[in-house]
């Protein structure tokens, strides 16, 4: 059985839904898939069942009518619209958050779940994995996930650890 067809039948249809978004975001323009299914592009994967995504912030309107049409549910915040379809449990983010804007620049496509799908740079998936790390405003289950794949990361490349902050590092060298 192949990556995509077991997180199909984990997800109860969240293979066939994040390809379904994928191409709703080709359509609209530039896009980059970051966070957690982005980083298992680079890493042993682990599960998730989120799919975050950089749009460019003057898509959203027209993001959110696609979506909606395609039968999501939608819900839109000052940098973000999430989205699920309602059998699925796979969640779906999309950030308009300026600071992301330049990872649609330096974006490479890569096989996500059986689907080509423009996924961020190495160097700006960990730079967003330290904003989302070092946020005191989020919840601190979601920040040790973000921990985790920062140290996933830097076992699998040490030459980005020199941008983690000292109490990270330190977790290399014990």
């Amino acid at each position: 059985m192949k990556t995509e067809e077991v997180y199909e039948l984990t997800t109860r249809g969240g293979a066939s839904d994040f390809a379904i978004v994928v191409e709703i975001c080709r359509r609209l323009g530039p896009y980059c898939l970051v966070g957690g299914l982005a980083v298992n592009c680079y890493v042993e994967p682990v599960y998730t069942l989120d799919a975050d995504f950089v749009i460019v912030a003057s898509s959203t309107a027209n993001l959110k009518r696609e979506l909606l049409q395609s039968g999501f549910r939608v819900e839109e915040f000052a940098h973000s619209l999430n989205a699920q379809a309602p059998a699925s449990e796979l969640r779906i983010q999309f950030t308009s958050d300026p600071r992301y804007q330049k990872f649609l620049d330096r974006a490479k496509e890569r096989d996500v779940l059986g689907v080509p799908v423009r996924v961020a740079a190495l160097e700006d998936i960990v730079q967003g994995k330290l904003w989302a790390y070092l946020d005191p405003q989020r919840r601190m289950t979601k920040r040790k996930k973000d921990e985790l794949d920062l140290l996933r990361l830097g076992e699998a490349f040490p030459q980005l650890r020199k941008q983690f902050p000292p109490e990270l590092q330190r977790q290399f060298k014990e």
